[in-house]
């Protein structure tokens, strides 16, 4: 079993920036594919960014060049760096964690508006 809590959400101006963190109650960095997904109202799950077990980094061609998936083992923690964000980044951003079994945050929001 897996816990997730993701922060660092909030409310920016266009063009702004946010990181978000995803802590972990266990080891996943190299164990688990880690990605960071969105979802805004009325739409579905988005995939955005992901960390393979071999931490090699992918990213959806809407946050390409802006966002940046990162990590850091001895705190179990993934981040997600935001810049040059844009009103339609507007959403709720959830961690996930596949492997053995698959598990969500219970995601932060990020609200974008001038």
């Amino acid at each position: 079993q897996v816990q997730l809590v993701e922060s660092g959400g909030g409310s920016v101006h266009p063009g702004g920036s946010l990181r978000l963190s995803c802590a972990a109650s266990t080891t996943i960095l190299g164990i688990y594919n880690v990605a960071w997904y969105r979802q805004a109202p009325g739409k579905g799950r988005e995939w955005l960014a992901g960390l393979t077990t071999l931490l090699n980094p992918n990213y959806a061609d809407s946050v390409k060049g802006r966002f940046t998936i990162s990590g850091d083992a001895a705190l179990n923690t993934v981040y997600l760096e935001m810049n040059a964000l844009k009103p339609e980044d507007t959403a709720v951003y959830y961690c996930h964690v596949t492997g053995a079994g698959r598990w969500w945050g219970q995601g932060t929001q990020v609200t974008v508006s001038s």
